[in-house]
């Protein structure tokens, strides 16, 4: 069986143009004298080569700028390679960048005729999917309104349902799903799961790695235009996390007055050697490394955790237990949770070192914002458990029930 998208050696090059003409006068002198100087040749992708199965689903990640669009619109064809070869076999459904494929002065039901039309559906097999385009894209009220009106997030709920109601074999997604609200990503990502049980084959670009190692089988990581790594999608994600120019590209924020400098901070596994991924479950620990440039009284550290959409997950502090901190001129400080329990997802940690003593005022000695970030991957079940964290818990039948309640009442009345 031939694979359903291969490409071998494949480059693509673009021509960037710093000096812009504002005149043809400017345009013609600008032709006699060739001045190169305001051409630049960029590379968006360097001899890229692999191959995506029949029914495979293969997620594509990497920093901003390394090719990730480049790649998905060289397969969907709306762009050419500049050298290699690119074999695409089946009909495409398509959600490439925000707005593609739409004319702005056309209605929303005008433009599902006329990308239906372009993806070879005739008029009567279009008007068959009308409906559950429009219900999918829960867009009834708006769908006679010219899209220019459009949100970007209506943009985004009538692009994907055109691109999945079309019966395509191959998918390709954007990161433009992220665009929409979160009860939408999951209607997406559930009509994903339905078309990987259909057989379709899905080339899926996000920076949203727990949604890449939920929803497939490869990942292909994608750095300055070449392809750094293939394989398992936990393997690559980790690899990713901890490569060095990756964590430089995090936002950070630093704030303090100094006194003390925050000279690093990771996280690291049960055997205390540096890790980004976790089992949820496991132990987990952030070190926070220090260095006091002044004697200090009353030194206190805390983290926070946010999850990737910028939830605020947890902010625990030192203050309750100062009394077991021994502080130095230069040393680490470890916060330990034995038992995991945030679910899949991918998360930063923001590390402070600060005055105690100040409490509830904070006074930051050295605050850093997004100083590492970590992913939680969890053990293959019969049914994901959606949420950020599972709270310790067990289920009983009412038997069970009365088992727990007798004990409880056998302690109470053993108490004073």
């Amino acid at each position: 069986m031939s694979a359903a998208i291969e490409f071998d050696g494949v480059s693509k090059k673009f021509i960037l143009h710093h000096e812009r003409a504002r005149s043809f006068q400017e345009l013609a002198v600008g032709l006699f004298r060739r001045n190169n100087r305001s051409r630049e040749e960029f590379w968006a992708l360097r001899d890229v080569s692999f191959a995506v199965e029949q029914g495979e689903t293969v997620g594509i990640i990497g920093p901003n700028g390394a090719g990730k669009s480049t790649l998905l619109k060289l397969a969907a064809r709306v762009i050419e390679p500049t050298s290699g070869r690119i074999a695409v076999r089946g009909r495409i459904g398509a959600l490439l960048e925000l707005g593609a494929g739409f004319h702005p002065d056309l209605t929303g039901r005008e433009n599902i005729y006329l990308n239906g039309s372009i993806l070879g559906l005739s008029r009567a097999e279009i008007r068959r999917r009308l409906d559950d385009i429009i219900g999918f894209a829960e867009l009834e009220r708006f769908i006679d309104v010219p899209v220019k009106h459009y949100s970007s997030g209506m943009f985004v709920r009538l692009g994907f349902s055109v691109a999945v109601h079309t019966d395509p074999e191959i998918l390709l997604v954007d990161e433009v799903l992220a665009v929409g609200d979160q009860a939408f990503q999951r209607k997406c990502l559930q009509r994903i799961r339905e078309m990987q049980e259909e057989g379709v084959t899905i080339l899926f670009v996000s920076h949203a790695l727990d949604q890449i190692r939920r929803l497939c089988h490869r990942v292909l990581w994608l750095q300055d235009g070449h392809l750094s790594a293939e394989g398992d999608p936990e393997e690559v994600t980790r690899a990713y996390l901890g490569n060095s120019l990756i964590r430089k590209q995090l936002h950070m924020y630093r704030m303090g007055t100094g006194e003390v400098e925050i000279t690093g901070a990771k996280t690291l596994d049960a055997t205390g050697q540096e890790c980004a991924a976790f089992l949820s479950g496991s132990r987990f620990i952030v070190r926070i490394d220090y260095r006091c440039h002044q004697p200090v009284d009353h030194l206190a550290f805390g983290l926070s955790i946010y999850a990737e959409d910028g939830t605020w997950v947890t902010s625990p502090n030192s203050i309750l237990q100062s009394e077991q901190i021994k502080v130095k001129q230069q040393g680490s400080v470890y916060y330990v949770v034995d038992s995991l329990p945030l679910k899949a997802g991918t998360y930063y940690v923001t590390v402070a070192v600060f005055d105690g003593s100040a409490a509830p005022h904070y006074l930051p000695y050295d605050h850093i914002t997004h100083a590492c970030q970590f992913i939680v991957v969890e053990r293959e079940r019969p049914m994901p458990q959606d949420g950020l964290i599972e709270f310790p818990h067990r289920w009983l039948d009412e038997q069970g029930w009365d088992r727990l309640m007798g004990t409880s009442r056998v302690v109470q009345s053993l108490l004073p």
